[in-house]
């Protein structure tokens, strides 16, 4: 009897632990990687360690917030307060940490700007609407901000360190509704791929903007180039059918090269 417990009980903790969302991921790798290549310190360390946590943090206080709303305690309710709890302590550490290690609080200004799109994304979440676009791009842009506040903690101006923002948000929202159509496909329903190449190339011309007034260099034309790429031949009926898995995974080899690409376009310009 020993033995089956032990399997339940890390199932009933993973399920209270852990984003069901595993794209949720990507979207806190990017902007730490980015920030943190481009600027690393202690204190950028710190804010990544807090963003990591402000994620694992929406999925028991979700589970606490609608068994509050039914009026019941379940077992996954205790067991959901004391992991928050856990997620919490964690996350004042690291809070605590950042402010010492960068020796002020400017980088909370980019955090500032993103709790509006927080606010919807956990807005939506409480009404068991998280996977509907609206939300789930609202939740990546605002992740986006960590590179901004990254940035800051290791003394960027303001105005360059939101436009790492930007440039993570170009990436973003493309990807959210590319990785959507996507999905649908491989499902057998109809798509209209026309949004999705629209955003894409909408966030190349960006790119190649960016590179002809000299802000960038070249590497961030060949970042929106090859994800709008992926996008064109993704969609197109000569595409290779894959698992929902294989498309996450994908996606997230393609946001480390975004990544690295955008980096070394900002790092090159100077």
């Amino acid at each position: 009897m020993t033995a089956r417990a032990a399997p339940a009980s890390r199932a009933a903790l993973k399920r209270v632990a852990l984003p069901i969302e595993h794209g949720a991921w990507g979207f806190l790798l990017e902007p730490a990687l980015l920030g943190l290549v481009l600027s690393w310190s202690g204190a950028g360390v710190a804010l990544a360690l807090v963003a990591l946590f402000t994620l694992l943090l929406q999925t028991p206080v979700s589970l606490i917030a609608a068994d509050a709303r039914r009026g019941t305690v379940f077992p996954r309710t205790r067991l959901a307060r004391r992991v928050a709890l856990g997620y919490a302590l964690a996350w004042l550490a690291g809070l605590a940490a950042a402010w010492l290690l960068a020796g002020d609080l400017a980088w909370l200004v980019p955090a500032l700007f993103a709790l509006p799109l927080a606010a919807v994304q956990l807005s939506y979440d409480a009404r068991n609407r998280a996977r509907e676009l609206v939300p789930e791009a609202a939740g990546a842009v605002a992740m986006g901000a960590l590179a901004a506040c990254i940035a800051v903690a290791a003394g960027w101006a303001l105005a360059p360190a939101l436009a790492l923002w930007g440039l993570l948000a170009l990436r973003a929202v493309p990807a959210i509704v590319y990785v959507r159509a996507r999905l649908r496909l491989e499902r057998g329903a109809p798509v209209s791929p026309v949004p999705t190449w629209a955003l894409h190339g909408a966030a190349l011309a960006v790119g190649l903007a960016a590179w002809a007034a000299g802000w960038l260099a070249w590497p961030v034309v060949a970042a929106y180039a090859l994800l709008a790429a992926r996008a064109a031949w993704g969609l197109s009926p000569w595409r290779r059918p894959v698992a929902a898995k294989v498309v996450g995974f994908g996606e997230l080899g393609y946001g480390v090269a975004t990544v690295l690409l955008l980096a070394a376009a900002v790092a090159w310009a100077g």
